[in-house]
């Protein structure tokens, strides 16, 4: 079942997405070689909280943490610990969510951690632009291929590929709802996207091969290859013409202002 949003529960998801974005700004402030993953979810945690939010992560299906902050090679679900120590050179996928006015906001950001290298920034660069060319294709009449096609030809044009075993979803009053929007597919294929569909688009784009290896916590997924994965996510409603974007970045550009991209 798909549930279309109203303009009123479509206003309500918009402010969980800002509570969201105003703590990832808290993140991006911490962000920095010597800082712990623990100590990151420590800040979001209690933001969310002091803020009127549930992050909703935490214990969802066991999950122990109210962020995934996932490390260089890490694609997804990466555990916050007190002994992953974040150092120059790497990226940090933080990705959680936020429950608020009984409505789920879900949002991604790749964070650079000092000094990375030219072909690393290559790749976040690319998996931004990822994500907002599926967002372009998020309107009225489109199918949901539309939206993986997209994403796949521009991650695989530019010699990267594409995961295959994690992709977007609905969202809404539930964290997970229909549809599955995947980062890849073909145009014209999957159902037609109506205006009040709400939808949390997120590529995850890989520098090697797009094998993936879950490790024994049960939760984080690495690339088989050890080579660095990106990970950028925002939910949107579905629109005519143009889709909302009801995530918000502003925050993160505020706090790292001229190395924002």
């Amino acid at each position: 079942m798909i549930y279309l949003k109203t303009d009123e529960e479509v206003e309500l998801m918009r402010q969980s997405n800002n509570l969201l974005g105003m703590a990832y700004g808290e993140v991006a402030k911490a962000i920095a070689p010597g800082v712990t993953t623990a100590q990151l979810d420590k800040i979001a945690h209690d933001f969310i909280c002091d803020h009127g939010g549930i992050p909703s992560c935490l214990g969802y299906e066991g999950y122990p943490c109210s962020l995934c902050t996932s490390v260089n090679e890490q694609v997804v679900h990466g555990i916050p610990s007190k002994d992953v120590v974040l150092r120059d050179g790497d990226i940090i996928s933080v990705d959680g969510c936020v429950l608020m006015n009984g409505f789920q906001a879900d949002s991604a950001y790749t964070f650079p951690v000092g000094n990375v290298s030219d072909d690393i920034m290559r790749l976040l660069r690319v998996t931004k632009e990822c994500l907002y060319l599926g967002v372009e294709q998020a309107i009225t009449g489109k199918r949901l291929g539309d939206i993986g096609a997209t994403i796949q030809e521009h991650a695989e044009s530019n010699g990267y590929s594409v995961v295959r075993e994690f992709v977007g979803h609905g969202i809404g009053r539930e964290m997970h709802e229909e549809p599955e929007v995947c980062n890849y597919g073909r145009r014209g294929n999957g159902i037609v996207l109506k205006s009040g569909m709400t939808l949390a688009i997120e590529p995850m784009i890989l520098m090697g091969r797009r094998n993936i290896i879950i490790e024994d916590d049960g939760w984080t997924a690495r690339t088989a290859d050890r080579k660095p994965a990106a990970h950028y996510e925002l939910s949107v409603c579905v629109r005519n013409g143009k889709a909302d974007i009801l995530s918000t970045f502003d925050y993160i550009k505020q706090v790292l202002g001229d190395r924002f991209f």
